[in-house]
């Protein structure tokens, strides 16, 4: 039976549909990773094409983005010549590759620009000095941003987890304007 006859199934695609929009994501791209994840199965893209209703060149290019975001796979099947495809299932996993793609396609350029127009502003007399204190100040926040990010990444996925489940109780261990001595 396809997972789309099945209405709690039916249900998540299509809100995943919905939410990748708010995502920034393509809804076709949306459901089809939605279809894919929930697959107990490897699937190829004629069955992808079918269950949801779209465009073989609509499930071909969702299936390109999320191959290209690291969260879905192609694979062979024994005995069928067509590509299938798998979805990443750990979730936290899929966050990780979710978030190193959006900071190299989003983040990233935005900080190598930001350093570049703070950089001609720091010499520029002629720009108001508001425009070039408010883009170095979003510059350092961006950059930041982006440090903590990276290395919050490179923690154990064990430690990820505590410090997800920490939520805002970590800030105990942070004394704000005091250095450790490990720093």
């Amino acid at each position: 039976m396809p997972l789309t006859d099945l209405p709690a199934a039916r249900a998540f695609i299509l809100h995943w549909g919905e939410m990748g929009t708010h995502w920034g994501v393509n809804r076709s791209v949306a459901q089809v990773h939605a279809l894919l994840y929930l697959s107990d199965h490897p699937v190829p893209a004629d069955d992808i094409v079918d269950q949801l209703v779209l465009a073989r060149s609509n499930v071909s290019t969702a299936l390109k983005e999320l191959h290209g975001y690291g969260i879905v796979r192609r694979v062979h099947v024994e005995g069928d010549r067509r590509d299938h495809f798998v979805a990443e299932t750990d979730l936290w996993e899929m966050l990780i590759r979710i978030s190193a793609e959006r900071k190299r396609r989003e983040i990233d350029p935005t900080v190598a620009l930001l350093a570049e127009l703070a950089g001609q502003l720091a010499s520029d007399t002629s720009a108001p000095a508001h425009v070039r204190e408010r883009i170095t100040r979003m510059h350092e926040f961006i950059s930041t941003l982006s440090s903590w990010y990276d290395q919050v990444r490179g923690l154990p996925k064990p430690t990820l987890v505590t410090l997800m489940k920490l939520g805002g109780k970590v800030a105990r261990f942070v004394t704000p304007g005091k250095k450790r001595s490990s720093e």
